[in-house]
């Protein structure tokens, strides 16, 4: 497996990359986000990288951070999203967007970018869920440690952060935890 490259860029022509490394030229799919942010030609960059072995072809795609080598892992384990979508995916949007959308659970996103369908973008924010990092939407703040432990059994329970929050907004500031989790659920029903 190849993980690293480090050499010169000897072309660019979008998506893909030309890098010398000590002679030997080796082709590498990048996603937009990486392509803009790489030196120009004939400095030195340093790619990690992610090896696809097809019937028909070995293909190496290449990324500038861990972050987005290891968004597009996961994004090439869900069914029916290979490499060249998950490319797709992470040149439309960036990692944090990505995280964002998938916490939030906005479809109409991931639909805008090219070869992303509705039921693709649906299968994305179920698989995805959970598995990006913490909600970047929106800063939750709670008033008390009662609120802490209501929100964090409300999203045990399989409700969103948003719901959850949604549901802690209407319950009274001294309320207790098993009374607070029972009004928020009835809140949510």
């Amino acid at each position: 497996m190849i993980g690293r490259l480090t050499g010169v860029i000897a072309e660019k022509s979008p998506p893909q990359i030309l890098i010398d490394v000590q002679g030997v030229g080796y082709e590498v799919d990048v996603p937009m986000s990486t392509f803009f942010n790489l030196p120009a030609l004939g400095e030195r960059a340093s790619l990690l990288t992610h090896l696809s072995i097809r019937e028909d072809a070995h293909v190496l795609f290449g990324f500038l951070t861990a972050e987005e080598r290891n968004t597009f892992r996961l994004l090439i384990k869900i069914s029916g999203v290979g490499p060249k979508m998950a490319l797709s995916l992470l040149s439309g949007l960036s990692v944090p967007e990505l995280a964002q959308a998938v916490s939030r659970q906005e479809a109409g996103r991931l639909v805008k970018v090219p070869g992303i369908g509705k039921k693709t973008a649906e299968r994305l924010l179920l698989e995805l869920k959970g598995k990006l990092g913490p909600d970047l939407a929106q800063p939750v703040t709670v008033a008390n440690d009662a609120q802490a432990d209501i929100l964090q059994a409300l999203v045990a329970l399989g409700y969103s952060e948003k719901e959850a929050v949604a549901a802690l907004k209407t319950l009274p500031p001294d309320v207790s935890v098993s009374d607070g989790i029972k009004l928020a659920m009835k809140h949510l029903s």
